[in-house]
């Protein structure tokens, strides 16, 4: 038998290396644009790798993917986050859980792991590496394959793809692998970025570049006036706003239409967990402990100054005014400022920043307890080109790593059952 695996990402590694650990009867070609293997897996987690999440908690987990999270239950079963931790360190590759709890290699050190996989592939004879060979078009035919690439003709018996989305198109996510499951008779879902910065319309945050609120709260309306909010760390930028909570709020408007003509609103409350009554009640003990103060200095006791300075303005307060001079409707003004929040305009997506696509392969038309095709049963898909995707903190990989483990596993029970 041959099998075919188009795209050397994280789900196509992990499809690779459970085929030669299941010792599967068959030759196994590993298809990937790039010259190198895992290029977009390395440089993750700014070159880190970001290879999974902490949290063990299945319901909170599945809370971190915006679409896909029921398919994912039986890959997840399978390969949980401390599956796949275990299976790393198992493999010599140690790995630290951070505060927040992202999951990394102790050497914080991205090409650790792909040199795992290389380690593990190169110990078949049966694995055939075409890096640096793109693959042009995949054609069916009484569920026997040909892929034609840059350079050559082949034919196949069995076909993963695992080319994963359209983002961070530099690593060589061109969204080809839409095509190829077109071309096999899947239906693609409508396809938008995630895990984004946004660039907005007001001049006072850029003015901020390079502050970082570690703990802010986006509040916002999706289709159907439904409110949403999210929390996280902001960072202010030359352009707009980043940071893990933007690119969570990125997730949610992954298909809505945001440009100069058609901004989308959303608040800004710089400290989540506050609300008018609390923010009142410190502005008021802040100003009674500190009245002979100017009101910048006082409440740059409990926010950033740079912050503040663009708030007083945002209130019409001087800056230099005593704090024993600040009249109650003053500190209502800044008070209500801070909750709900500032109203903050998104103009447009900051371009080629994307980390992951949302959308992907019609998730109804595969089987999510194998990763094979219902259309084809000799043809697998797993990782992003599904209609999967998650937040930041290691659960794109994690479902990566789970749906080609899931697939490989299968494909090996497949292989020695025919």
């Amino acid at each position: 038998m041959k099998i075919a695996i188009i795209g050397g990402g994280a789900a196509g590694l992990m499809v690779a290396s459970t085929l030669v650990e299941e010792k599967v009867n068959a030759e196994i070609y590993l298809f990937e644009k790039n010259d190198v293997l895992g290029k977009k897996v390395a440089i993750s987690g700014g070159g880190r790798c970001n290879v999974t999440t902490g949290i063990t908690d299945k319901k909170e987990l599945l809370s971190k993917y915006i679409r896909g999270s029921k398919f994912l239950i039986p890959a997840l079963s399978a390969f949980s986050p401390k599956d796949v931790m275990d299976w790393f360190q198992s493999h010599q590759v140690p790995l630290k859980i951070e505060q927040d709890l992202r999951v990394f290699p102790k050497s914080d050190i991205g090409e650790d792991v792909v040199n795992l996989f290389y380690k593990i592939l190169r110990t078949s004879q049966r694995v055939q590496l075409h890096t640096s060979e793109t693959v042009k078009a995949v054609s069916s035919f009484d569920n026997k394959f040909t892929i034609v690439t840059n350079k050559k003709e082949y034919d196949f018996d069995l076909v993963v793809i695992t080319s994963g989305g359209n983002a961070y198109k530099h690593t060589g996510s061109t969204g080809d692998g839409y095509d190829f499951a077109k071309a096999c008779g899947h239906t693609i879902t409508n396809l938008g970025p995630s895990l984004n910065s946004f660039e907005i319309k007001e001049e006072w945050v850029k003015r901020l570049s390079g502050l970082s609120f570690p703990d802010a709260k986006l509040i916002f309306i999706l289709d159907k006036d439904k409110k949403k909010e999210v929390q996280g760390p902001l960072l202010c930028t030359h352009f707009g706003i980043s940071g893990p909570v933007v690119f969570a709020l990125s997730a949610h408007l992954a298909f809505s239409t945001i440009s100069k003509l058609s901004p989308k609103k959303i608040k800004l409350n710089p400290l989540a967990i506050e609300h008018f009554d609390s923010y009142d009640k410190k502005v008021m003990a802040l100003i009674s402990n500190n009245s002979a103060k100017q009101i910048l200095n006082t409440l740059s006791e409990l926010l950033p100054k740079s912050f503040v300075e663009e708030l007083l303005i945002m209130a019409n307060i001087p800056k230099d005014k005593k704090s024993a001079e600040v009249s109650k409707s003053e500190r209502n003004r800044i008070c209500n400022l801070l909750s709900p929040g500032i109203e903050l305009a998104l103009i447009s997506r900051r371009k080629g920043d994307e980390f992951v696509t949302a959308g992907g392969v019609e998730l109804a038309e595969v089987n999510n307890k194998t990763m094979q095709s219902k259309l084809n049963p000799n043809l697998y898909l797993a990782g992003e080109v599904l209609d999967i995707d998650g937040l930041t903190g290691g659960f794109n990989l994690q479902s990566a790593w789970a749906t080609g483990r899931l697939a490989g596993i299968n494909i090996a029970k497949m292989v020695r059952y025919n």
